[in-house]
This record gives C-alpha cells, structure tokens and sequence, in this order.
C-alpha cells in the first residue's frame, strides 16, 4: 500500500493519520490539500500556508498541494482534483484515504470520483460516533484549534478556542462534538500524528460572513515577525 492523505489541517485528518500509521506502518507517504491561490490559505480552514508545511514537517511526510482560484467553480475544482488524482497514481499511490465521519453524501461523491483511477478510497474514522470519536482524539494526545466557525451554527466566540473537553462542554446541543455538518474546523498543532508539536498563536479574528476565520500563526512565522520588527 501507498496511501495519500487527504489533509485538511484538521483533527479528523490528523486522527486519520494516526490510525493509519497503527493500522498500516509506512503506507502513509504523502499529504493531499487545496489552498486557495489568491490567499494562500487552506481552502475553508483559511490555515495559513506556512502553517500547513510545518504540519506536514511534523508529520515527517511530503506535501502535495491543489491550487484552487477564489472564487472556484465546483468544475474547476474538480478538474485540478483529477489531475491531482493522475499524479499520485503515476507516483505509485494506491490508496486515498478521508477524515470523513458519517456524511453518507460526501463518501459516495469521493467513491464516485474515485472508481475506475486505480487509487481506492479509505476512510479510517468512518462510523466512530463523534463525541466518543472527540474524547479519543483529546486523551490521545490531539491539540488542536478552532480555525474557522460558521455563525449560522455557532457563536463567533469559539474561533480560536481549544479543541477540549471545556469546549465539549461548552458546545450547543445541536452541534455535532467533531463539526462534521460544518459548524467549525479546526487546525492542529500536536499529536501523536506529529514528531513533535508545533508552536502555535491565535490572532484577530476576521469574517467573511457567515463564516469567523481565527488568524492562526506558526511560532517560525513569529520569531520571524520578530526579527523583522
């Protein structure tokens, strides 16, 4: 097997890539992530660039970037995913795998838009129920984030918080403990997944509504910052 992450910067990829790394040793050789062109950020997330690369050095593995424009069409999207897809299976990936939980919809579109490329989908946390799946993550070690909150879902005021029990406790009954319908996205920035953590600080928070992004900095961006000052 040689498996290619889809990566998002978040804790359910980050989670997936642990359990992979139980499951299947070495298999995982490559990160998968859209950034968007124009911004230089995680698309969705809106994690910064530089964050995402230190990510991948934690994780010890090579990053394999989508440039997507802003705003994308959806078939433009898809058109740089399926020369995304003709890449990694030229370089011997045999496997795709997903940090999707239970969305039934979503699984079915990347089984879609997988079948007949050679590369077959995994989906590592699939059917964990998410508050058991949440509490996993959080005494397994999993430091993370909320890089983006949607406010049609959930108070602005989460943007920035810590992915933990106090957050857990805290969120409203209707939202989902791991945000899979969307409620909020997360960065991480330690783990088992990760070598060793990554420095990370929560700056101003900025919307685009209806979405809050939660300006997230990497400590080699600040010592440069720094310096530069």
């Amino acid at each position: 097997m040689k498996i290619l992450l889809s990566w998002s910067s978040g804790k359910d990829s980050a989670w997936a890539l642990h359990l992979l790394n139980r499951q299947h040793p070495g298999a995982v050789a490559g990160l998968l992530t859209t950034v968007n062109e124009a911004m230089g950020r995680v698309a969705i997330h809106g994690v910064r660039r530089s964050l995402l690369e230190a990510q991948a050095r934690a994780a010890g593995l090579p990053l394999h970037v989508v440039h997507i424009p802003h705003p994308c069409a959806n078939e433009v999207y898809e058109a740089q995913m399926r020369g995304a897809v003709a890449d990694a299976r030229a370089n011997g990936f045999t496997h795709v795998a997903f940090g999707d939980l239970f969305l039934e919809d979503i699984r079915r579109y990347r089984e879609d838009k997988l079948a007949g490329t050679g590369l077959e989908p995994l989906f590592p946390v699939w059917g964990i129920p998410t508050r058991e799946l949440a509490e996993q993550m959080i005494d397994g070690g999993l430091r993370a984030r909320l890089a983006c909150v949607d406010t049609r879902q959930l108070d602005a005021s989460f943007a920035g918080r810590e992915f933990d029990r106090t957050l857990l406790r805290d969120l409203p009954a209707a939202v989902d403990p791991c945000g899979e319908r969307g409620e909020f996205h997360s960065c991480v920035y330690a783990g088992p997944m990760f070598g060793e953590p990554i420095v990370v600080e929560a700056g101003a928070t900025h919307e685009v509504a209806p979405f809050v992004w939660c300006d997230l900095t990497a400590g080699a961006d600040l010592e440069v910052g720094r310096r530069d000052g």
